[in-house]
């Protein structure tokens, strides 16, 4: 198990890198500036942090009430992320239209943009983060 602090670290380290890259690549992409596209990925890390724990929140509580809480196999765990991600691209056009003052088909291109970054991002980067900072064996023997 990961530390407190190698979890802090991890966090702060995938926002921060991401942060440049989206900034640095989606004014280039875009034309908008690398402050627009800058605060519009804070703005969606913010929205992917609460609608994270709020998801998971309400996804738990179903869970309990009507199966009980049992064993999450291939089709809840592809429920939960087809959920989880359906809405935070709906909200990303509206967020990304709204802040870039941009169309809602222009806003769906750049947000599935965005999401196809972060789903190359997250393996490339938690696969380099390990690496790195290797997750701590336990001694055999240790409980």
């Amino acid at each position: 198990m990961r530390s407190f602090g190698d979890r802090l670290r991890h966090t702060f380290m995938f926002e921060g890198i991401a942060l440049v890259i989206v900034s640095v690549a989606g004014s280039a992409i875009t034309g908008h500036s690398m402050e627009s596209i800058g605060i519009l990925s804070v703005m969606f890390s913010i929205l992917a942090m609460v609608w994270n724990f709020v998801f998971n929140l309400l996804f738990d509580l179903w869970d309990r009430k009507y199966r009980n809480m049992a064993p999450r196999g291939v089709g809840i765990r592809s429920l939960h992320a087809i959920l989880f991600e359906a809405v935070m691209l709906i909200a990303g056009i509206f967020l990304t239209a709204w802040w870039l003052s941009i169309g809602y088909l222009e806003a769906l291109i750049l947000d599935l943009g965005f999401s196809t970054f972060f789903l190359i991002y997250a393996y490339v980067f938690n696969w380099a983060y390990d690496q790195v900072f290797p997750v701590p064996r336990l001694q055999e023997g240790a409980a």
